[in-house]
């Protein structure tokens, strides 16, 4: 009996020391493989380092509830573990009110499951700074979450943050049900003379006039900025010019303007959050990467107003005056329900992004899949992306979409007004203007779309070496391909509503191979554009290119190779 018990003794030591063993090779395995398969070398991305003290904010006389306000105790909560050189903030279960929270060097901010961190209404305690907004150098409210020249900064724990965007915010009647009008307007506000758009105040509805987008630059002086103060809603969370900053496990939502936004942050991490805005928040952006090196975006979620995951680098002369590109990223393994894009790079891209490696995401209804967009004015060069496997269901516009002529609004509003125009006006090619190249899509499926692809360059800066590979895709329309240069689509599966598949207007160095189509129709692909040259049709078994292309008068003889 002893022997038995000695062995099985042995036995399950055994036992324990192989799933020990094993459960650190699989950890081990497991941030290997983060980076294994990268398209690009890059460095791994270091976590914040924060040393082992801890303080409660309830300690410093924080009152649950959500009446009592509670900026000074988080202040001296912070203050406090920075003395000790860093450490844990804990934010427990209850209602906690404050004005913005100033972070320092060293801290982990620890909201504890059942924690719900909402931010004061009242826009006087929110003073204007110098700062950074769209891209742009301006004057805005300083954020709820702030943070400057820092390292070693940590957003932990399960708890909630909430920005009250609900007070910052204009609403456009179309975008909500008449009880949710009603309840906008009984808020208080005011509504412009067509009675379609709400503003928290005449002061912001006034500011709006002559905005780009929403930055006034014909306002120099602080003292004009704070005439307007009512109208510079701040990003929720701003974390700058900072080194190791990590985001793992809250909640994010209810943003006055962009939720999660780090301007030029090198290793960064957004593991584990759920990103949240009202669908109808006015520019209420997921997270906005600008111009940072070095980043991990995964098993994540975002439900939002505007666009989920944004790489960005800042805009026009100010942003390539920064000249800091977006660089070395990695977005794998996220959801996106409502948004205008799923992931997008732009508009504001002048200091270039490269780099950018996107795999396993879902989007789900988000306006546009994969969304690439700048206009002429804006300068930079996007570069080096690398995506795969990703799933788009229910895409209302454009699944992957290239625009180079943005405007300001979002596809849908833009196809509302008639759709994307071809413009065949080139103009002189200079620091200004924007160029997208090298860049691979592969391994996607489009279950459920307006339009499957849309290509649109400039004609004197075209798209550039986009191949798109192993795509399956339904949808109502199919491909427009504009002033692209080097596009090639190899083994595609198209189930596509409208008998036109491919319109191709000039062209260049293009090839179909291997692409599979419902449509019959003599015109199923289209070529047309004088500056059309080396496209190349295979056809298969399915296709026959002869009998299914209309090449267009403008197109030179010996163009197109069938």
């Amino acid at each position: 009996m002893k022997t038995n018990s000695t062995n099985l003794l042995c036995i399950l030591t055994a036992f324990l020391a192989t799933c020990f063993s094993g459960s650190i090779q699989a950890q081990k395995l497991k941030t290997t493989d983060i980076y294994s398969g990268i398209e690009f070398k890059m460095s791994k991305v270091q976590e914040p380092k924060i040393p082992n003290n801890s303080v409660n904010i309830k300690d410093f006389g924080a009152v649950n509830g959500g009446y009592t306000l509670n900026t000074k105790a988080f202040a001296d909560a912070i203050e406090a573990v920075s003395k000790k050189g860093g450490g844990k903030v804990v934010i427990p279960p209850g209602i906690w009110l404050t004005g913005p929270i100033i972070l320092k060097s060293n801290i982990e901010l620890h909201a504890e499951t059942g924690a719900l961190i909402k931010f004061s209404t009242d826009k006087s305690l929110y003073p204007i700074i110098e700062t950074s907004f769209e891209g742009l150098n301006t004057w805005r409210c300083i954020s709820p979450i702030y943070g400057k020249n820092l390292e070693n900064v940590a957003f932990t724990g399960n708890g909630v943050w909430d920005g009250s965007g609900e007070v910052w915010r204009q609403v456009k009647k179309s975008k909500l049900t008449e009880s949710q009008w009603k309840k906008v307007i009984a808020s208080g506000g005011v509504l412009n003379e067509k009675k379609e758009s709400w503003y928290p105040s005449e002061t912001f509805m006034k500011a709006s006039i002559g905005a780009d987008q929403n930055v006034r630059l014909d306002l120099k002086t602080k003292e004009e900025f704070e005439a307007i103060h009512d109208f510079l809603r701040p990003v929720m969370v701003s974390i700058q010019n900072s080194k190791r900053v990590l985001f793992d496990g809250p909640v994010f939502q209810n943003s006055p303007a962009w939720n999660i936004h780090p301007l030029m942050v090198e290793d960064l991490i957004v593991r584990n959050v759920t990103v949240r805005n009202p669908w109808y928040s006015q520019n209420g952006d997921g997270l906005d990467v600008e111009s940072c090196k070095n980043v991990l975006i995964e098993n994540s979620s975002f439900d939002v107003g505007d666009d989920a995951i944004c790489i960005k680098s800042g805009k026009d002369k100010d942003g390539r005056d920064r000249g800091v590109p977006c660089e070395n990223i990695i977005v794998r393994n996220n959801i996106v329900y409502h948004g205008h894009g799923g992931v997008t790079v732009g508009s504001e891209m002048s200091g270039g992004v490269k780099n950018l490696h996107v795999s396993n995401c879902t989007f789900m209804g988000t306006d546009v899949g994969l969304r690439f967009k700048s206009t002429r004015g804006r300068g930079g060069i996007v570069e080096n992306i690398y995506i795969s496997d990703v799933f788009m269901t229910d895409i209302p516009s454009q699944a992957i979409s290239f625009d180079l002529y943005y405007g300001g609004k979002s596809i849908a509003e833009t196809l509302a007004e008639g759709g994307n125009k071809i413009n065949t006006k080139a103009i002189p090619v200079n620091e200004e203007t924007p160029q997208f190249k090298n860049i691979s899509i592969k391994n996607s499926t489009i279950s459920g779309a307006y339009q499957a692809v849309f290509l649109q360059g400039l004609p004197e800066m075209n798209l550039e070496n986009i191949e798109i590979s192993n795509l399956t895709a339904k949808a109502e329309k199919g491909f427009s391909i504009i002033d692209a240069n080097g596009i090639k689509i190899t083994n595609a599966k198209l189930d596509i509503k409208s008998p036109t598949i491919f319109e191709i207007y000039n062209g260049k160095n293009m090839s179909l191979k291997n692409v599979e189509f419902n449509s019959t129709s003599a015109k199923a692909v289209t070529i047309d554009g004088a500056a059309s040259e080396k496209i190349e049709l295979v056809s298969s078994k399915d296709v026959n290119y002869s009998k299914t292309t209309t090449i267009g008068e403008t197109v030179s003889k010996g163009a197109v190779k069938m």
